[in-house]
C-alpha cells in the first residue's frame, strides 16, 4: 500500500458527558508493507476516549504507525491508548505517536518481538502545558533471538503539565543476540512542569547488547543569544530552540504526507507554547536568576 491508511475519531459534545472504545485489528500477511494513520480528535471537554489497536506481522512486512493524538478545541478530554503489536520472523515495525492534547492521556505501547529477527522502532513526542498529564508506558518484550528494539520519546513540558515515560523491559529466557537502545529526553520551559522519566532496564540473558539514557534540561536565555545574533524576536527564537528540539524525532518518520501533516500540529501547538502569557512575561529564568528581560 502506497498511499497512508488513515483512521478519524471524533469525540463530539453531548447532553451528557459521553465514551467511546474503538478497537482496530490489522493483520500484515508475508511480504506486505502498509502505513495507518489513527488520529484522535475531542470536540467535547466531558469525553472519554478508549482506544485499542492490535497489529500482526509475518514474515518481512514494514508497518508504520503514525497515531497523531489531538484535541481540536480544548485540553480537558481524556485519552487512554494501547498500541499491541506481535511480530512474527523478519519482521519490521515502526510505531510514532505525537500527543499534543488530553487533560490526561495514557499512551501504551506493547511491542512483542515473538520471531527471531525481528526489529522494531519506537518513537514518540509529547507535548504539554496548563495542568496537562501524559503518561508514556511502553512495554518491550524481546521473546525470541536476535531482535533488535529502539525507542526514543522527546517531552516538551510547560506550565504545570506533568509528563511520564516508564521502559519496563522483558524477555524470555536464553534470548541470545538481542539489542535494545532506550532514550527519554525532555525540555521544561517552567518551574511548576515535572517529568518521571524511568528507562528501566532488566538484564536476564547472557549475550544483549543494551544501552539507555534519560535527560532533562531547561532553556537557559539562549533566545536572547540567538536574537542578538540572528535579528529576530525573542518569540521566534524561542519557537526555533523548541522545534529545533521536536524535529528529534519528526527526522525519524519517512518523508510523505503523514509527516507534513504531524510537522504541521507540531508547529502550530509549539506557536502557541512560545506565545504563552509566561514566556512574553519573562517569567522562564537563566542560571543567573534572572528575567529574559533583565538579560543586557
Amino acid at each position: 500500500m502506497e498511499e497512508p491508511i488513515c483512521l478519524l475519531f471524533v469525540s463530539t459534545a453531548d447532553d451528557a458527558p459521553s465514551m467511546s472504545h474503538p478497537r482496530n485489528l490489522i493483520v500484515a500477511e508475508e511480504d506486505s508493507q502498509a502505513t495507518f494513520v489513527e488520529d484522535y480528535v475531542s470536540l467535547d471537554a466531558a469525553a472519554l476516549g478508549s482506544a485499542h489497536g492490535h497489529g500482526t506481522g509475518r514474515r518481512r512486512p514494514h508497518c508504520a504507525f503514525a497515531l497523531p493524538d489531538r484535541c481540536a478545541s480544548h485540553k480537558e478530554a481524556f485519552n487512554i491508548s494501547t498500541l499491541r503489536i506481535q511480530q512474527g520472523r523478519s519482521t519490521n515495525v515502526v510505531s510514532h505517536s505525537v500527543l499534543l492534547g488530553g487533560a490526561l492521556v495514557r499512551n501504551n505501547v506493547h511491542p512483542v518481538l515473538a520471531g527471531e529477527g525481528g526489529e522494531c522502532l519506537i518513537n514518540g513526542l509529547f507535548i504539554g502545558n496548563g495542568d496537562q498529564h501524559l503518561d508514556n508506558y511502553m512495554l518491550v518484550e524481546h521473546a525470541s533471538p536476535r531482535c533488535g528494539s529502539r525507542q526514543f520519546y522527546n517531552g516538551i513540558l510547560d506550565g504545570h503539565a506533568h509528563g511520564v515515560f516508564h521502559r519496563p523491559d522483558h524477555r524470555a529466557q536464553r534470548c541470545a543476540e538481542n539489542r535494545r537502545q532506550a532514550d527519554n529526553r525532555n525540555l521544561l520551559l517552567s518551574d511548576d512542569a515535572q517529568i518521571d522519566t524511568k528507562p528501566q532496564l532488566e538484564i536476564y540473558a547472557d549475550d544483549v547488547k543494551c544501552t539507555h539514557g534519560a535527560t532533562i534540561g531547561q532553556i537557559e536565555g539562549t533566545p536572547c543569544s540567538i536574537c542578538a545574533l540572528a535579528v529576530i524576536d525573542e518569540v521566534s527564537a524561542r519557537k526555533l530552540l523548541l522545534f529545533a528540539f521536536a524535529s528529534e524525532c519528526l527526522d525519524r518518520m519517512k518523508e510523505g504526507p503523514v509527516r507534513k501533516q504531524v510537522e504541521g500540529l507540531i508547529n502550530q501547538c509549539l506557536f502557541q507554547v512560545a506565545n504563552a502569557p509566561d514566556a512574553a512575561g519573562g517569567t522562564y529564568r537563566e542560571n543567573t536568576g534572572r528575567k529574559w528581560g533583565e538579560i543586557g
